[in-house]
Order: structure tokens, then C-alpha cells, then sequence
């Protein structure tokens, strides 16, 4: 068994990469069998055990005091993690305390100011709200 285990989300990236890379060299395997594949990397007998020994826990800088920067509404800030509860598998709400207040609204003759935002991001660090140029919500830096 490697060292650190990687979270849930960072594992199937490397599913991912390694599936891709397979497949370029005339290999194709499916999703499954990558999964199954990096588990054995980190020296576990199959990606059950892999994936239960890594739990669902936030990635590493997401617990109460850590640091974070990224976007809100389009807006880049930097935040003290408040608070961090999972909603499901590899989606964390978060709770924010901002250095800065962001304004929320986007209309020229008015403005709310927040400085705590609450929002659930996944394990690619944004949320599936989306505004209206498409864009997340919320985005951590990750």
C-alpha cells in the first residue's frame, strides 16, 4: 500500500488517465478495469476495498480553518474554510467566511454585499449551478 491515499475523485482521474493512455497504446480497457487497475497500484485487491479505505472524506485543505481561493459569482476571492458537511459521495457543502465581500448582484444601480457564502461543490471543486453565462457559481481553486 502507497503512503497517502488520494481522495475518491483524484482515483478516478487516474482511472481516467490511465484508461486514455491504454488506449493510445493499443490496450483499450474499460472504466471498470482502470478502476480496478489503479487499486492495485495502491496495493489493494480491488477497487471496493480501495474505494472504502479512502471514504468519502473532503480533499485534502477542505476542513474548518483551511484556506481557499476561487471564484463566486464570477468574482475571484480568498476564504477561511467555516464549516464542511458531505452530502453524498464526493460532494461537500461548504460554508465560507470571505476576506472581502463580494457583491451578488450583478444590476448597476444596486448591490448586496456578502461576506459568508454556503455552497455544494463536487470533486472537481465546483458547483452544478451554473450563472447565467454558463459559468459555476462557486469554483475553488483545487
Amino acid at each position: 500500500m502507497s503512503g497517502q491515499l488520494p481522495t475518491v475523485a483524484e482515483a478516478k482521474r487516474q482511472a481516467k488517465r490511465l484508461r486514455e493512455q491504454l488506449g493510445r497504446q493499443g490496450t483499450p480497457v474499460s472504466h471498470g478495469n482502470a478502476l480496478e487497475l489503479v487499486a492495485h497500484q495502491h496495493g489493494f485487491r480491488d477497487w471496493n476495498a480501495f474505494h472504502a479505505a479512502m471514504g468519502n472524506r473532503p480533499p485534502e485543505g477542505w476542513s474548518p480553518g483551511d484556506r481557499v481561493e476561487g471564484r463566486y459569482l464570477s468574482q475571484a476571492f480568498s476564504a477561511t474554510i467555516v464549516a464542511v458537511e458531505m452530502v453524498r459521495p464526493g460532494w461537500f457543502r461548504l460554508v465560507l467566511d470571505l476576506d472581502e465581500a463580494v457583491d451578488v448582484v450583478s444590476f448597476a444601480s444596486f448591490s448586496n454585499f456578502r461576506t459568508r457564502i454556503r455552497g455544494v461543490v463536487g470533486p472537481e471543486g465546483h458547483s452544478r449551478e451554473r450563472t447565467s453565462d454558463g459559468l459555476p457559481q462557486l469554483r475553488l481553486d483545487v
